[in-house]
């Protein structure tokens, strides 16, 4: 509700269905209605799990649903698969990994041993070796101060950047959202931000939202000053063993082709994408711009080697970007090139 009426505040093509049989109320579909009658899930591309929120095993028609709402298409990629309503129109299921506490934190622990000895020795040995060289490691849970979190949305931005993708915090709305989530304190949710310190200085953190059982990943990034570290792995190590020690049962990472992500789970969630649509020009429009796009993307994500290239283009893009912006700031600095 409150990730709802903050985007409410900040966007005005929010909408929030109400389902009702008879004078009961029995589900509820936050999304957006865009032009056309576009209809996409709430947050869109922020956003890592969506759905209906309704009783157990509700099924209604979801082109009822689509009319009632005045969409002429509703494009999901997140969703939570397998609910009844939008099962049929699922077009592919992926896991998302998860960490899972459920059995308590050492018994996640002795997962992620098992999942990659290696990749663990070498983890606690950076560990180690950060705290020796740059002072004793300091983690804070649920940091109230809002320079801790510019900090770490300066990272993100930069780490965007630097690996060719869209800067989303380039977005002013995007960043109100976040201080509006940030400031959220309630037991059943709240905005958890994560720092990791060695000495005094910042190294790794996390922005990310918190139910009552759940840590839902949303912004990681690292000071890359310390990158030969892996601060960034060291940060999600103390982060998962607070987060247990918080009462959490679950920090849910997300879909996606980041390799630490295999080791560090315990379990994962389902999530799938699809598309549910009215006969209508407007939705025959959007099948032809989404459907390559959509296709192509999962082709990449299941190859591995597909991936990584990608990776590589996009990082090449982004240092050919921040040269070229290099170069401009310096002509606005010394127009005359007097040095």
């Amino acid at each position: 509700m409150e990730f709802a009426v903050a985007m409410d505040r900040l966007r005005d093509y929010v909408r929030v269905a109400v389902i009702e049989d008879g004078n009961r109320i029995v589900g509820f579909l936050p999304y957006e209605r865009h032009s056309f009658g576009i209809g996409k899930p709430l947050g869109g591309f922020l956003t890592t799990c969506h759905g209906l929120i309704a009783v157990p095993d509700l099924k209604i028609d979801a082109r009822a649903l689509l009319r009632a709402c005045k969409l002429t298409v509703f494009d999901f990629d997140h969703l939570v698969a397998g609910q009844p309503t939008f099962a049929p129109f699922e077009s592919d299921v992926r896991p998302a990994p998860v960490m899972d506490f459920t059995l308590g934190f050492d018994t996640w622990l002795e997962q992620v041993k098992t999942n990659s000895p290696k990749n663990l020795k070498t983890v606690r040995y950076k560990e180690r070796k950060l705290g020796r060289e740059h002072g004793e490691l300091r983690f804070e849970w649920s940091s109230p101060d809002p320079g801790v979190l510019r900090t770490l949305l300066n990272w993100k931005s930069d780490q965007y950047q630097r690996t060719g993708r869209v800067d989303r915090f380039a977005q002013p709305w995007i960043v109100e959202l976040i201080d509006l989530m940030h400031a959220e304190r309630s037991p059943d949710f709240s905005g958890v931000l994560t720092m990791l310190y060695s000495g005094d200085v910042p190294v790794a953190g996390h922005f990310g939202l918190s139910t009552a059982t759940t840590l839902v990943g949303w912004f990681p990034a690292y000071d890359t000053e310390f990158a030969k570290y892996s601060p960034g792995i060291v940060h999600h190590m103390q982060m998962a063993e607070a987060a247990a020690a918080s009462g959490l049962l679950m920090v849910d990472m997300g879909k996606g082709g980041k390799e630490y992500k295999d080791w560090l789970k315990s379990g994962v969630l389902y999530v799938a994408e699809g598309r549910v649509s009215r006969p209508s020009p407007a939705a025959a429009v959007h099948w032809m711009g989404r459907t390559p796009f959509n296709k192509a993307r999962t082709i990449v994500m299941d190859r591995p080697s597909l991936y990584r290239a990608a990776d590589r283009v996009l990082k090449g893009f982004g240092r050919v970007r921040r040269s070229m912006q290099q170069d401009t700031d310096a002509v606005a600095k010394d127009p005359t090139g007097a040095g």
